[in-house]
Formats: C-alpha cells, structure tokens, sequence
C-alpha cells in the first residue's frame, strides 16, 4: 500500500503537491456553482500532474458546501481518470463506523486504486451542530444547553475505539465471536479481492499525530489553521512511529493555504477576502465569502485587524515565484514529504487561476485528459 500513500514529485517541485477543497461559496455564488468549480478543480489538478484532489468535511458553514465528502468524491470520481481523491477528511466521531466503511468501499469500487480515507477527531463545526449530528441515546432534541454539548464532546473522546471497529469493517475480518462478525461492509473485500483505502489521520495537535505514528500511518497536518503547532506535531509524529504493513517510515502531508495570482496585489485582495470569512467564522458570524471589494471596504477594530493580520502571516500567497519561494521555504523547516494547497478566495476563477500558476511554477507538465 505504500506506493499508493507516497507520491512522486513531478516538474522541479521536490514534493508532490495536492489539492484540498473547501468548495468554497462565495458572495453572490450558490452552492451549486462551488460544486462545479470543484470539478474544474479536479481536471485542472490532474490535468497538471497534481497528486491528490481532498474534499474537508464541514458543517453550519454558509461558505464551505462540503458537508458530504462522500457524495462530493463520487461526483469527481465520474469527471477524472487518475488523480487520487479522498476526504480530507471525514469527522469520524460525526458517522457510524459502518456507514463510512460502506462509503468508502463504494468509492473504491467506483474508481479502484485511486481512493484515500482521511480521518479526523474534531466534528468540523460548532458544538450545538457537533450535538445534532450525532443522534445517540442521551442527545435530545432541543436540548441546546451545556450538558448535551459537553455529552457531544464525550463522544469523540473514544476515536481510537471507532478507527478500530472501521479499520475491521474495511478489511472484513472481525474475529470468529465477535458481534459483528457476520455483518459486512458492502461493497468491500466480501465481494472481491482484499484491498481497502489507504487510511490517513488528520490532525491540528498532537493527539493524531502520535496515534498515526504509533499505527504506523500516514499523517496530514493542518498547518493551514494550526501553524503554531505543526512542526511540534510533525516531530512527535516521527518519533512516535511504528513501521507496519502500511508505511516503513512515517509520511507527512501538510494542509497549506496558498494562492497565486498574476500580480502581489491581486493575490492580496484575494487572501483578505477569505481572512475576513475566517474572522466572521471565529466570532461566530459565518456566512458566504465576502468579495475583495468587501474586504477592502470593511472597517477591521484593532483586535480584528490583528486577528487578520496573524491569519496572512500563514498564508503563502503573491506572484507564482513567490508563492513557489513561501512553499519551498515551508518545505524544508517542516520537512513535509508532500504538501496540499487549499486556496480559499471569493471566486471559483481566483482559485483554478492560482493552481494553474503554481503548476508554471514548478514546471508541473501538462498531461494528456
């Protein structure tokens, strides 16, 4: 399985470099129109010899229409040939084990080889929608107050258990005995040879890191929101890691925002754009991504201006050669082993324009559809 977690490095990119898609809403955009520019995505990453296309799960987010990764990958599974694609990831504590092991063993059916299972721990959202997703005895209706919250919370704190009871449904080999025995994720290797996708954790702390690396698992960081901690997390990672049938040495992915464009000044109208989404989000205002000119035009306090200004401070964005510069700097201080750009802007146009350039950037070649 490790030729299918290790990608190769294409052009004079020293690492492969991949996708993660928000499908982005913008002002004035519809959901609909997001979900279309991911296909262009999609067939612009593989076109371009981009590795990987992952789609996050999220939730309650006006601006962010990948609630359903599964559903989402299906549809990109229908429009490319060879790029890989994966959630990046599923919030596993939101979705019985089951139901993910089914999802994903009918993407793999659907586009065999070509599929990554990117978990999290986190429920991608808020607390009252983490309590709404999760319907269990215990989570009642209406019941919005701290208690439910806190039950909501509880219930992701058993994800070493769910990766298990999913790592068992995947590969159909519950032990003789065992409750679920005879229960079988369909489609899946009860209809055909063994063979499962590859599983990743995803992480921001160091919680995932250390699990990945004592199961012997790829690991993809959020540095794209969690910079503070990514090489601290990076580090436990490899020190924690176990050799398995998976990986013999640890592999690292790391989520990076980043966005090209023709000139510094268009990237930054740009990178403002998707900043002031994230500090509406942060204080509990999220809604669609506002356009530059709303950016530009907003009156930002002194404590939201600082909140931005350390937002773009991780965002590598600007002309494509110096995008290429932030990028290759980032490499070598993290010691990523592939890095997954995720350009969150207004426009569909923004982000496919941004991709493109980073693929001059690094000589990327242009494949045959």
């Amino acid at each position: 399985m490790t030729d299918t977690i290790r990608g190769e490095a294409r052009g004079t990119a020293s690492v492969p470099l991949s996708v993660l898609d928000l499908v982005t809403v913008g002002s004035g955009r519809t959901a609909s129109q997001a979900l279309a520019t991911s296909v262009e995505l999609s067939r612009l990453a593989e076109r371009r010899g981009f590795h990987r296309h992952w789609v996050a799960e999220h939730h309650s987010m006006p601006g962010v229409a990948s609630s359903s990764p599964a559903v989402i990958l299906a549809h990109l599974a229908a429009h490319t040939r060879r790029i890989r694609l994966g959630s990046g990831g599923v919030m596993l504590p939101n979705h019985a084990p089951l139901v993910v092991a089914e999802q994903f063993g009918t993407l793999e059916a659907l586009a065999p080889g070509r599929v990554d299972l990117g978990l999290g721990r986190a429920p991608g959202t808020d607390g009252a929608t983490a309590a709404a997703l999760r319907r269990t005895e215990g989570l009642n209706e209406g019941a919005l107050g701290s208690p439910l919250l806190e039950r909501s919370r509880e219930l992701g704190e058993g994800f070493p258990e769910r990766l298990a009871e999913l790592t068992r449904f995947l590969d159909d080999d519950f032990p003789d005995g065992h409750p679920y025995a005879r229960i079988h994720a369909v489609p899946g290797p009860v209809q055909g040879p063994k063979g499962r996708p590859p599983i990743w954790l995803l992480g921001s702390s160091g919680f995932s890191a250390r699990l990945a690396g004592v199961l012997g698992l790829p690991f993809a960081f959020a540095h794209h929101f969690s910079a503070r901690n990514t090489i601290p997390a990076l580090d436990l990672y490899r020190d924690s890691f176990r050799p398995s049938e998976v990986l013999d040495a640890p592999y690292a992915l790391i989520g990076v925002s980043a966005l090209a464009a023709d000139e510094a000044a268009q990237a930054y109208r740009q990178v403002l754009s998707g900043a002031l989404a994230m500090l509406r989000l942060r204080t509990g205002r999220p809604g669609l991504v506002p356009t530059p000119e709303e950016a530009e035009a907003y009156s930002f306090s002194p404590a939201e201006r600082e909140f931005v200004d350390g937002w773009l401070a991780n965002v590598v964005y600007g002309t494509p050669d110096e995008v290429r510069t932030g990028l290759d700097d980032l490499r070598k201080r993290t010691g990523a082993d592939e890095l997954m750009l995720t350009a969150n802007a207004h426009g569909g146009e923004a982000r496919l324009r941004s991709y493109e350039l980073v693929a001059d950037a690094y000589d990327l070649p242009e494949l045959a559809e």
